[in-house]
């Protein structure tokens, strides 16, 4: 085994690599910019090294200062996380020029796969169903205008690089299609310097199914069931399932299953990844992308499967063999994630920066929390608003959901506007609980949302003790120069009713 793996990464999921490396008797080694110095991932580590700056440019995406650290502490591989450097092919081939491990799939898989095209090609030659569509590559405008008459408006304009939803447009009429094809073009170049379009047709009811995949270096590819991500908005998730709601049928999750196996084995992929894909109402499915990293909602896998996927993606990059057959995995029970930002619904989803005054997690029987703060913390513009995630596990997706309801309630942030009440009243509303949940869901059911104001006098004063509480023990904190560290007054500080949720 590795004696030391270098996470480049920051918050919630270097704490969760950091957990795996210790489990493994590996030393974790952190690194943090100036605007994370003092976040409680950086402590867990074995050793830590500052970033100058505080812009992602500048610290986590900056490799040439991250390969620097690399050799001043002997680490021997990288775990990347997600996000930042997690899919850059060009990194992964930096490292194994650098003598590192890349904790994750060879730079010719992420290659292969990081383009839509290649990948969706790859795919129709793996025999796996996908989209109508064509390849953008050398075509004119008047071609792709003429292709896009012959799929049948509406139709999907993406970029091949890249996501996010980043040079994407949905055209649903010829005379759109001019112009939304210059917008993607444009936006595409902008974000990947690549204006490589692709076009597909365009479903307007799909869910957002995916397949977890576990490959070795040996040439065993298991697949862990699926999640179903279609609670989302402007592509961003927000809450994922497993098993799926809208799979009701065990053939249509087999063939799933096995069509994702099929194409990671025709990218001779190795490591952790998952493969997405689009489910019509017919209980039609069709190839979308596939992600080569761990994924944000990969603990629901492991709630339901029992599988550790953090540490496997270490042995596997160890060179270590799956010890399972496919056979040997089950999904067990029902798992529901929920993705906690520092932000305001009601007020067009705008960021919320400053600190952290409190924070208690949830706990109980199977609630699992994955988190990168504390109170104290500081919310900065720099990086992703994404706090914490809240995962519950439960034997029905009836138990699972009130859990999940439970949990929420029991979330304290205050000091920041989060998500809490939106994710809320999402859990309760009776299309969710009854599984129908198309992507969109949110813009069906949500636009505008505003939530009830139902808090009492007694729920303000307590609001303002607990802040008043926490404050007055930060204030007896000692400076680094043996002074008292001087804190605002928490009775002049707002507090907004959004930040917390009262019985």
């Amino acid at each position: 085994m590795f004696k030391k793996i270098l996470v480049a990464n920051r918050g919630e999921i270097a704490r969760r690599i950091l957990l795996a490396c210790r489990e493994l008797g590996v030393r974790a080694i952190a690194i943090y910019s100036e605007a994370d110095k003092d976040a409680p991932w950086v402590r867990l580590a074995d050793e830590s090294y500052p970033l100058p700056g505080v812009t992602a440019v500048d610290t986590y995406l900056n490799q040439a200062t991250i390969f620097q650290i690399a050799r001043t502490c002997g680490a021997e591989a990288i775990h990347p996380g997600y996000g930042f450097l997690s899919e850059n092919a060009s990194f992964a081939q930096a490292c194994a020029d650098n003598g590192l491990v890349f904790v994750g799939p060879g730079p010719e898989a992420m290659r292969l796969m990081g383009s839509k095209a290649a990948a969706r090609q790859l795919a129709q030659s793996a025999g796996v169903p996908v989209a109508s569509g064509l390849d953008g590559a050398g075509k004119t405008d008047a071609e792709l205008a003429a292709a896009a008459a012959e799929i049948g408006y509406p139709v999907l304009i993406k970029a091949s690089a890249g996501g996010g939803g980043k040079g994407m447009r949905v055209v649903r009429s010829a005379n759109e299609m001019e112009g939304a094809l210059q917008a993607a073009r444009r936006e595409a170049r902008s974000a990947f310097g690549d204006e490589h379009v692709i076009l597909e047709k365009y479903f307007t009811e799909i869910h957002h199914v995916e397949i977890q995949i576990l490959a070795d270096q040996h040439g065993n590819v298991l697949h862990l069931f699926e999640r179903e991500c279609s609670v989302q908005r402007r592509h961003q998730k927000i809450i994922e399932e497993s098993p799926a709601p809208v799979i009701q049928d065990d053939e249509l999750r087999q063939r799933m299953a096995e069509a994702a196996v099929s194409l990671a084995q025709a990218a001779n992929y190795v490591n952790a990844g998952t493969v997405e894909f689009i489910v019509d109402q017919s209980g039609g499915f069709y190839f979308l992308e596939m992600n080569t990293r761990l994924q944000v909602e990969h603990p629901i896998t492991e709630l339901v499967t029992g599988l550790d996927l953090a540490t496997w993606q270490i042995r596997i990059a160890n060179n270590e063999k799956l010890p399972y057959t496919q056979d040997a995995l089950l999904q067990r029970g029902h798992a529901i994630e929920c993705r906690i930002y520092a932000e305001d619904p009601a007020n067009q989803f705008l960021p919320s920066i400053g600190q952290i005054s409190y924070y208690q997690p949830p706990f109980g029987p199977s609630v699992r929390v994955d988190d990168g703060i504390e109170s104290g913390s500081q919310v900065t513009p720099y990086y992703d608003p994404m706090l914490a995630k809240v995962i519950t596990w439960g034997i029905t997706r009836q138990e699972a959901v009130a859990r999940m309801v439970r949990a929420l309630r029991d979330t304290i942030v205050l000091g920041v506007t989060t998500n809490i009440p939106y994710l809320l009243a999402i859990l309760q509303e009776a299309d969710f609980l009854d599984g129908r949940t198309s992507t969109n869901y949110l813009a069906e059911h949500f636009a505008g949302w505003q939530p009830q104001v139902n808090m009492s006098e007694s729920d303000w004063l307590a609001l303002a003790a607990l802040e008043a509480l926490q404050n007055g023990r930060r204030q007896s904190r000692v400076g680094d120069g043996g002074t008292a560290v001087a804190q605002p007054d928490p009775w002049n500080q707002s507090v907004s009713w959004r930040n917390v949720q009262t019985k």
